[in-house]
């Protein structure tokens, strides 16, 4: 067992940019929490792993190629690896708790070394 400090808590992003840290990495998983200030812009990339966000503070629509929605407090959502989403219209100061399966990155192709 192991608790997971500070995964899900708001911080404020450093330098008005938005602020992804991951605070628990398995194989198999790995939990971080991302923050968006309200108004802020988010700017991701699709991830190869699957995705739940548990939203734990602030409010915002989630949009993807079906459709969009708003969350907030209590908020959970599933996003397929590969799926193009964004959160926008952050109209309070967004923290996400975030779990990756399997761990964020792992799946990433790595690009070939010629040397």
């Amino acid at each position: 067992m192991q608790i997971i400090e500070g995964a899900g808590t708001w911080a404020p992003p450093g330098e008005g940019a938005n602020d992804w840290v991951e605070q628990f990495r398995v194989p198999n998983l790995s939990v971080g929490t991302y923050c968006i200030p309200a108004g802020g812009l988010d700017n991701q990339s699709p991830h190869t792993e699957d995705e739940i966000y548990v939203v734990t503070a602030g409010r915002a629509r989630i949009v993807t190629p079906d459709g969009a929605a708003e969350v907030s407090t209590g908020s959970v959502i599933f996003v397929p690896a590969g799926e193009e989403h964004r959160f926008d219209d952050v109209t309070e100061d967004l923290a996400l708790l975030v779990a990756f399966g399997p761990a964020y990155g792992s799946r990433t192709p790595r690009s070939a070394n010629p040397g």
